[in-house]
């Protein structure tokens, strides 16, 4: 009997890994430009190759401190060129990178760094005066090294200098060998019930995850591309961009410490940037300042992806008809690492009329390539794709984790058949459009007809008079729930509940019509930048018309 040749298992076994994304930039890209924006000085500017040599350096510094194989590397700090180099200085010597949110509370940062065990504490000078407080509870930090980020900026006593240590250390002669399973990022959820959470990435997922957002009917990132990073880089990675930056050489624009809407307006206009995220609280702001100052032009921008929350439908409308830049809805998580879909209308949407157009890119998007999706009721049974239908969004994919970091609730966050439950509650359309409706715990139960707080929130935000709603349930004596409308004006406009509600009686059924509206100062806001609905409800719990 002949033997028959193999035929499976032919093509090399080459580990996903950020080596490949680090020594491509090196040897492709080195004269490509990165920026920092510093506070009264302007855009400090690099290169590629200073990158990579700085990399190296610090890589080699931190293992003469000691760190090694899976040792975490903690960053407290803004959007930098040097928060760059941590991102694969870590990862490429073996060490995992972990980004500490620095917007949470005290409490969650000190969890947050002692149940990682971060060895080392890379942080922001700006930023030393929130940690010191706690400095002596974090029981696994060894070392803390400090970046001066603003002018003038001291390293306080008791912890290194950044800029020394990479200036005094010769670079890494050798990358280690990785596998594509091995750990390399750390990132914690918000916290909102418990404690914060943490998603261990591995290299494989983020290579996989940047490749992915490059696709053309993605982010459609390449070398020509300047991206200006809004999204906070301890926010799941600011979706993973920088790190997809690298791959394709992109030319990138750090926002620095603590950007405001003139900052980054002004960035997008002397730059000519090409690519720039961020929640859309952060793009209202932008809208009332474009209104005030129409002098800035922003229509460099080819792409604004946005995430955290739902874009009204009429800002997306706005911002591409006045402005000529394009606002992209795309949804994920911190455990998606964190795409899971991008609301791109397919070749065969582009003819329809405007009111057609913008309603589907006013939802969610499709299922990036990679990322299984479904929606399932509270029976556990899957829902059709039928537009009407609602359930939990589940997922699964190769960048989705399967637990997390030393945890007992992960068993429930994850179905039987091995689905990440994602909480988030929508419906699919018969095309594959996702259209989120609610968090599981923001949806409003009234007299047992369920309502979607973000579609109410939606359509008050289509008021000319309105810059920011926020819907919640308060308690009521007959039908358990009932939904209140939180509301903020434009500026110098004036606004009544009565106006609010008529304006959406003809939208609404009569059981899904707030009670009534409260006009407040501003919506309280996360770390990340989405509406803090627990603050208000708690503000209104006794609320009663």
């Amino acid at each position: 009997m002949t033997t028959k040749p193999p035929l499976d298992n032919l093509m090399m076994d080459y580990p996903l890994t950020l080596t490949h994304f680090f020594e491509r930039a090196r040897r492709l890209f080195a004269n490509k430009t990165l920026g920092t924006r510093v506070p009264g000085v302007g855009l400090q500017k690099s290169t590629y190759a200073d990158f990579a040599g700085r990399t190296a350096r610090l890589s080699a510094a931190l293992a003469a401190l000691g760190v090694g194989k899976r040792d975490r590397v903690g960053t407290f700090a803004w959007n930098s060129h040097r928060h760059l180099e941590i991102y694969f200085a870590a990862p490429l010597m073996g060490a995992v990178l972990h980004t500490v949110n620095i917007r949470l509370s005290a409490q969650d940062i000190r969890y947050i760094v002692n149940h990682a065990a971060d060895r080392v504490l890379i942080v922001d000078a700006s930023l030393w005066p929130i940690l010191a407080p706690i400095r002596g509870e974090l029981s696994t930090v060894e070392h803390v090294i400090v970046m001066a980020d603003t002018p003038g900026a001291t390293i306080p006593r008791g912890t290194l200098d950044y800029e020394q240590l990479v200036a005094a250390t010769p670079p890494m002669s050798e990358w280690p060998k990785l596998a594509e399973t091995d750990a390399a990022g750390m990132c914690y959820t918000s916290g909102t019930t418990g404690h914060p959470k943490g998603v261990v990435y591995t290299h494989r997922a983020i290579f996989l995850h940047s490749m992915a957002s490059s696709m053309a009917d993605v982010f459609a990132l390449s070398e020509r591309d300047v991206i200006l990073h809004i999204v906070p880089m301890f926010h799941a990675n600011a979706w993973c961009v920088p790190f997809a930056a690298v791959l394709n050489g992109a030319t990138q624009v750090f926002g620095g410490p603590n950007p405001q809407p003139r900052d980054i307006v002004e960035l997008i206009h002397q730059e000519r940037v090409t690519f720039v995220g961020a929640v859309p609280t952060v793009w209202i702001a932008i809208d009332a300042l474009l209104e005030a100052e129409p002098r800035w032009d922003i229509s460099s921008v080819r792409m604004i992806p946005i995430g955290g929350s739902a874009a009204p439908r009429a800002l997306l409308e706005k911002f591409e008809k006045k402005y000529g830049v394009s606002l992209l809805h795309a949804w994920g998580m911190t455990e998606m690492t964190p795409l899971g879909t991008v609301c791109r209308l397919k070749s065969s949407m582009t003819s329809l009329a405007d009111d057609e157009r913008y309603a589907i890119r006013a939802k969610q998007g499709i299922p990036v390539g990679g990322v299984d999706l479904r929606i399932v009721d509270e029976a556990g049974r899957e829902q059709p794709w039928d537009g009407r239908s609602m359930g939990e969004i589940q997922v699964r994919g190769p960048w989705i984790l399967r637990s997390y970091y030393d945890s007992a609730e992960s068993a429930d966050r994850f179905t039987d058949d091995g689905w990440f439950r994602t909480g988030d509650v929508a419906v699919l359309d018969p095309e594959g459009y996702v259209q989120i409706t609610d968090r599981t715990k923001d949806l409003i139960k009234s007299g047992g007809e369920w309502i979607s707080s973000i579609d109410v929130e939606t359509m008050i935000m289509a008021h000319p008079k309105v810059l920011e709603a926020a819907v919640i349930a308060v308690p009521h004596p007959k039908w358990v729930e009932r939904p209140l409308a939180c509301v903020v004006p434009r500026p110098g406009e004036t606004v009544t509940a009565e106006e609010i509600l008529d304006f959406l009686r003809p939208k609404l059924a009569r059981w899904a019509l707030p009670d009534d509206v409260v006009l407040i100062e501003t919506v309280p806001k996360t770390s990340v930048g989405k509406f803090d609905k627990k603050v208000l409800r708690e503000r209104f719990k006794d609320w009663r018309r």
